[in-house]
């Protein structure tokens, strides 16, 4: 499939990866079929690739869940899902979650370039990324609340992550927006930067994720990404574990 049908497009420049929404002209408005292809780009990646940038064409990274197709009766509709039976309607979600999980790849650091709305699934697709970069007109709303629905692309456990749960169910049950300023004095932003300098921070940061060693860095996302998880005492372990791991590849020992 083209991008021109499914509005997002994948391209690769050595160890960097774009992918683009690129409905502009509905602010890139999100659908099924983007969410398909999305999942997709996770085989097609080259091996050499270490970062994954996620941007939005035009004035807006993501306005969310395109009405005009889930407010319809075709496929991929709610319409066509409230008639599933239950498992079938959970797994057809399941599907859709795949064009987001995949962005927490573990061997690769994947940053979303955000200006404009990020509004819904197009939160929920920056909040997939492991960091964010904002452009200061930047403004982000989780509004499922207020069609009657809840955020179901895998963004939940992420923004828990983020800003803790008090917040969070704030966020989440008022759908109300906040503004860049905002995202970045709760912790959802890692940079915050004017519009005209967006790309060029996007670009020193990807420059600054690929300036260390690859394998070290796939270890660090590890042992951070997992650290809610485990005690201290596991934690520890895992940092053990990991930097014996570094030193004998280090010293050619490593399989």
């Amino acid at each position: 499939m083209t991008a021109e049908a499914t509005g997002v497009r994948l391209e690769c420049d050595g160890p960097v990866a774009t992918v683009t929404l690129c409905r502009p002209d509905v602010l890139n408005a999100q659908t099924p079929a983007m969410w398909r292809a999305m999942s997709e780009f996770s085989r097609d990646l080259p091996g050499d690739v270490r970062v994954v940038v996620l941007r939005g064409e035009g004035r807006a990274f993501s306005a969310g869940l395109d009405l005009s197709v889930a407010g319809a009766s075709g496929p991929g509709s709610f319409a066509e899902l409230a008639t599933l039976p239950e498992q079938e309607c959970a797994d057809r979600i399941a599907e859709y979650q795949g064009g987001f999980t995949w962005l927490h790849r573990p061997d690769v650091v994947t940053v979303a370039a955000v200006q404009g709305h990020a509004i819904g699934a197009g939160f929920q697709l920056a909040l997939a990324c492991d960091l964010r970069v904002l452009a200061e007109d930047a403004k982000l709303s989780m509004a499922e609340v207020t069609l009657g629905l809840v955020p179901d692309l895998a963004g939940t456990g992420r923004l828990v992550d983020l800003v803790g749960y008090s917040r969070a169910l704030e966020i989440c049950a008022t759908g109300r927006r906040m503004d860049a300023a905002e995202a970045d004095r709760i912790g959802l932003a890692t940079l915050v930067v004017p519009n005209a300098d967006l790309d060029a921070a996007v670009r020193d940061l990807t420059a600054g994720l690929l300036a260390n060693n690859r394998n070290a860095v796939v270890e660090i996302k590890a042992l951070l990404a997992g650290a809610t998880g485990r005690s201290a005492a596991d934690q520890q372990r895992a940092e053990r574990e990991a930097q014996t791991r570094r030193l004998r590849d280090l010293a050619g020992l490593g399989e």
